[in-house]
């Protein structure tokens, strides 16, 4: 029986895998295999979170694929050795197997997309099978186009457009994956590092408050997902922008690394309205607007490769950033003085996570208050995320600083203070990642810094010893943002060729 690999990327699942099911389909012995090799993911190599994450993903997928009789086969580049990449251990694997075709889910990463051409091209003329797949995205990125024949920079067209195509092409059926997957003839399979070797663990553990938080793998993409459908769907958007509670359907993370796709997600929502009359589904809409969103960002990321590292509009080159060190460490470590978005910072740093109403706060506080450069909370957010994804860590970091497609206009400045009275009424979001300020009253728990001294005292604050001041006035920064706003010429989004490449 013919050999083909598998190449596990950011598809860590085997439900809803095409890839995997065009090689059974095809007839083929089954060789699964990962590569790690962040360097080939330059500049943006998966940060802590990430990398805990996808050892969990992946020691999950390796449960399925044993269950099954088969195996995970894990390789590595050679970071001391730039000859020895992904592409060399993927050779180096076909030789090992005698594997005649391989078979892969796309990325859409700039760099990833750069070298999946090379590989496919490389491999192909070496005589092998190479097939493709869409796993991540309910449309590719090249499908999407304007009547003008151009890619789409606003989501409000885009989502209308995607919504026409669904409604034409819902998504595609699941191929069934067969209990034992077929095997390499005498179970000649290819030698394996052990999942520990990648090293992705810290090697210091500060992940406590992400394993009481996450099941990573694709069984716990469906829980999650079940869960949301019961429980949280129905009132997803009247409560999604209300931090302490769990309005969120919290699948990011999953469908970042593939445990589960957009398409199940659609399917699994679409069932529950034809059969389940006993949920509430009131909040579907809203929802797949926001999964509309994750679509748009890899659109644009596509089309724009260069957003991850430079703005959109190209007046925002001229931006009169700051440079303050000492101020991003205080964002990062939750330390600003306004209790949301130290809230916020230390919910990421605790858990991996962060709402995405708070997200919107504190990156609206870092680029207009502190008037620090958005790239400094990207690069902060990629590396804290469990959902670090780079097509919509540019497209939020970029909307936020005004920059981008579809961007919040330069004078929507938050107030954080207001955001926490709006959205966190009585503070419970705050207490809880914010202990020191528990027993200031509700009246006072956003703006610690009006309470009378008598009431601080008897809550146990000291401003400026157990809880910082505020590092700024809200409206002196507002009006400093506006001044530097003002500086830049209107102009429309920078053009940059398409990149064509569908690897």
């Amino acid at each position: 029986m013919s050999v083909a690999l598998v190449w596990f990327r950011n598809d860590l699942r085997l439900e809803d895998n095409p890839a995997l099911a065009a090689a059974i389909a095809g007839g083929h012995a089954i060789v699964p295999v990962f590569i790690w090799s962040p360097e080939d993911e330059a500049p943006w190599q998966p940060g802590g979170a990430s990398r805990w994450w996808l050892h969990q993903s992946l020691a999950h997928l390796q449960g399925q694929l044993s269950a099954r009789g088969s195996q995970l086969i894990l390789r590595r580049s050679n970071h001391l050795d730039r000859t020895f990449d992904a592409e060399t251990a993927l050779w180096q694997l076909i030789q090992d197997t005698g594997a005649t075709a391989i078979y892969w889910n796309r990325r859409y990463e700039p760099a990833i997309t750069a070298r999946d051409t090379r590989i496919k091209r490389t491999l192909r003329e070496r005589g092998l099978v190479v097939e493709t797949f869409n796993a991540q995205l309910a449309f590719e990125p090249w499908e999407m186009q304007t009547q003008a024949e151009q890619p789409y920079r606003v989501f409000t067209p885009f989502w209308r457009a995607c919504l026409r195509r669904l409604a034409e092409r819902p998504p595609r059926e699941v191929a069934t994956i067969p209990f034992a997957l077929p095997a390499p003839d005498n179970g000649a399979w290819p030698t394996s590092l052990k999942l520990d070797d990648l090293d992705l663990r810290p090697r210091v553990d500060w992940a406590k408050g992400l394993r009481a938080q996450w099941s990573p793998g694709e069984a716990g993409a469906h829980a999650q997902l079940a869960r949301f459908i019961e429980d949280g769907v129905g009132g997803y958007a009247a409560l999604r922008n209300t931090p302490a509670v769990e309005g969120t359907s919290r699948l990011s993370p999953h469908l970042h690394f593939g445990e589960i796709g957009p398409g199940q997600i659609w399917r699994a929502l679409r069932e529950a309205a034809s059969f389940r009359h006993d949920v509430d589904l009131s909040g579907s809409d809203a929802f797949l607007r926001e999964v509309g969103w994750r679509e748009f960002s890899h659109h644009l990321l596509f089309h724009f490769p260069a957003t991850t590292e430079q703005p959109l509009r190209p007046e925002f080159a001229r931006f009169p950033w700051r440079e303050s060190p000492q101020d991003l460490l205080a964002w990062q470590r939750g330390q600003t003085g306004f209790p949301l978005v130290d809230a916020g910072m230390r919910e990421l740093w605790q858990t991996g996570f962060m709402h995405n109403r708070v997200r919107m706060v504190v990156a609206s506080f870092l680029v207009k208050h502190l008037m620090l450069p958005w790239q400094d909370g990207a690069r902060w957010f990629w590396d804290t995320l469990v959902d670090a994804d780079l097509a919509q860590n540019t497209l939020g970091w970029q909307w936020t600083a005004g920059c981008g497609a579809d961007a919040a206009p330069y004078f929507r400045v938050f107030n954080p203070s207001l955001q926490g009275t709006t959205f966190d009424a009585g503070g419970a979001y705050v207490r809880r990642f914010v202990p020191e300020l528990a027993n200031v009253p509700n009246a006072f728990i956003h703006a610690p810094w009006r309470c009378p001294q008598a009431t601080l005292h008897h809550s146990g604050v000291r401003l400026g010893d157990t809880y910082p001041h505020p590092m700024v006035d809200h409206a002196e920064a507002r009006a400093r943002a506006l001044a530097a706003f003002s500086t830049l010429k209107t102009s429309g989004p920078a053009v940059t060729d398409p990149q064509t490449a569908r690897s």
